[in-house]
């Protein structure tokens, strides 16, 4: 394949049929080489260091992972149909200009979880190459630019290479570990503790539930014949395999460890596998697993900026030097956020989770029940790009739901700066993410059931040809 072919020019058009590549086994890759990394083994050890054991830390967060996994799954399986990234499919429930909304918060996501990525990543690079936290941060910052502007290919190389250096990497650090931790206490000490159980739920749900803006975006090359069940099946079971193995190694470490983990998790992690050769073996697999998922938070944070802006202006496509501008605003804005927060990371980051997790469960669920239940996964596709078409500018009945959604979470919310009133009756749960699937969902059903005018009778195909207009 020649070069030129690597660089991916589409951005927030469809796909042709002619351009569809790949099998849906590239979903379980990419998103298994996605979850084995260090903020993953972080969240797993959230669940105990705010005080959960590790029987019940482990089960919450398997909960969690399948949970919140089939749910961003169910996203996936809408690529291959649609051609289209995630984000954009919106339109079709709050309207061409109206999807801004939601829009604008998950931009905000992925500055965050790339800053809190950088962070991590920036210290093994620092230690790769000899030099201090700030330039391994940038430097790790301008990798990751590069890799997201060549694109959708070299992304899922990434993530096959990832998912087999990772494993190792984890199958022997997991080996190292159990020699020094004793196993059999750590299991004999499980004591049931509702809110704790809760959070570790919540936890690994907001972790995968996050995927969901943009989890199409990395399936949307697949032929349109691709199975939508395959698709669903190995993107759940990369993403859940992956998250629930790292948030396990994590649960383990922060059990035994303690203050040692909790002061400097790369040097410990690396420290369990040991010195030399090793130690710089396990920086790599450190910087190769946050490069992962770094550069989809890039690649689908220049998406969403793409889909929010052309809303107003009507752009379909977008020149490559238009696709480098604004990776690199991705990049700047989550690399000034990493140097500010670079030293009180652990601290944020759980909130952070769960604050993102209040803003997409209802994005989810609107989404989900348009697609599967009220559209039938019927879009007219040309009208997504045309807010005087059959979808309009403002959609004010979704947009209300969704509002709804985020306020019926916040009397279950629990984060450092806000609790809500419920949240003591119920033992001190965090039942949030729960309240913000399930109210919107049933709203949106009843309002959008009413009125499917704007329905096609099947879903309609623009005429892309490859090659076809600057992309």
């Amino acid at each position: 394949m020649a070069a030129e072919d690597l660089v991916e020019r589409r951005s927030i058009d469809v796909v042709p049929d002619d351009e569809r590549h790949g099998t849906a086994f590239s979903q379980f890759t990419l998103w298994l080489g996605a979850n084995l990394q260090i903020t993953a083994v972080v969240t797993g050890a959230l669940a105990v260091v705010f005080g959960g054991d590790v029987v019940w830390s482990v089960t919450g967060l398997l909960l969690g992972n399948l949970l919140g996994g089939a749910v961003m799954a169910l996203h996936s399986a809408q690529g291959p149909k649609l051609g289209l990234p995630q984000m954009i499919q919106s339109r079709a429930q709050f309207g061409v200009r109206g999807a801004v909304v939601p829009l604008l918060l998950v931009i905000l996501m992925y500055v965050g979880f790339f800053a809190s990525g950088s962070v991590l990543a920036g210290q093994a690079t620092a230690q790769l190459s000899h030099t201090n936290d700030t330039t391994g941060i940038i430097v790790f910052a301008v990798i990751t630019a590069v890799v997201a502007a060549v694109g959708y290919r070299v992304i899922h190389v990434l993530g096959r290479v990832a998912s087999v250096i990772c494993a190792l990497a984890f199958v022997f650090l997991g080996i190292r570990l159990l020699d020094r931790v004793d196993l059999s206490a750590l299991l004999n000490d499980a004591h049931f503790d509702l809110p704790m159980f809760l959070l570790a739920v919540s936890l690994s749900a907001s972790w995968q539930l996050a995927f969901g803006p943009y989890v199409a975006d990395y399936s949307r090359y697949l032929p349109r014949t691709t199975s939508g069940r395959a698709t669903f099946w190995w993107t759940l079971s990369g993403s859940a395999i992956g998250s629930q193995w790292s948030m396990t190694f994590g649960v383990l470490v922060a059990a035994s460890a303690g203050g040692a983990f909790l002061d400097n998790q790369v040097g410990y992690v690396v420290g369990l596998g040991g010195t030399g050769l090793i130690a710089s073996f396990l920086y790599f697999v450190i910087a190769l697993g946050k490069l992962t998922i770094n550069v989809l938070n890039t690649y689908g944070g220049f998406m969403s900026m793409v889909t929010s802006i052309s809303g107003f202006r009507g752009q379909k496509t977008l020149s490559p030097r238009g696709r480098a501008a604004y990776i690199a605003l991705i990049m700047v804005a989550g690399t000034v956020v990493a140097l500010l927060g670079k030293d009180s990371f652990l601290t944020s980051f759980k909130d952070f989770l769960l604050f993102l997790l209040t803003f997409f469960t209802p994005w989810s669920a609107i989404n989900l029940v348009d697609y599967y239940l009220i559209s039938k996964e019927r879009y007219d596709i040309p009208a997504l790009s045309d807010p005087e078409g059959r979808y309009g500018a403002w959609r004010w009945d979704a947009l209300t739901v969704y509002g709804i959604g985020l306020l019926a979470q916040l009397p279950f919310l629990v984060t450092h700066f806000y609790t809500g009133p419920l949240v003591e009756p119920l033992g001190g749960a965090d039942i949030s993410w729960i309240v913000g699937l399930v109210v919107p969902a049933a709203l949106y059903w009843l309002l959008a059931r009413r009125d499917t005018s704007h329905i096609p009778a099947e879903g309609h195909e623009p005429a892309a040809r490859a090659g076809a207009g600057a992309r």
